[in-house]
């Protein structure tokens, strides 16, 4: 499992520019499976969604066609956990350890 956590490069006016194409990016991968949830950090300097994939290549390739990333306002920090315990929802994401 992967935390993306998005930090804003540019004014926010700039990321509001391009939102609805960010949220349509999420929709689409959300429909995927891929994102299990997300939103804006606060205070309103960023994101963060929680995702899931086959390895971390894969994520960043995913992360590198967001529209924030290819309009230059957001950067990206991803972490990869091991998510022995989840929510009842969630226990199909559940892993053991290497």
């Amino acid at each position: 499992m992967f935390v993306l956590e998005l930090t804003y490069t540019a004014p926010i006016e700039d990321v509001d520019a391009v939102l609805e194409a960010h949220v349509a990016w999420l929709d689409e991968l959300y429909d995927k499976g891929v994102f299990l949830a997300s939103g804006r950090k606060n205070p309103r300097d960023g994101g963060v969604i929680l995702a899931v994939a086959e390895d971390r290549a894969r994520i960043e390739e995913i992360a590198a066609t967001d529209p924030f990333v290819e309009a230059r306002v957001c950067a990206y920090r991803i972490t990869e956990f091991v998510a022995t315990k989840t929510a009842p929802g969630l226990e199909r994401y559940r892993q053991t350890p290497a």
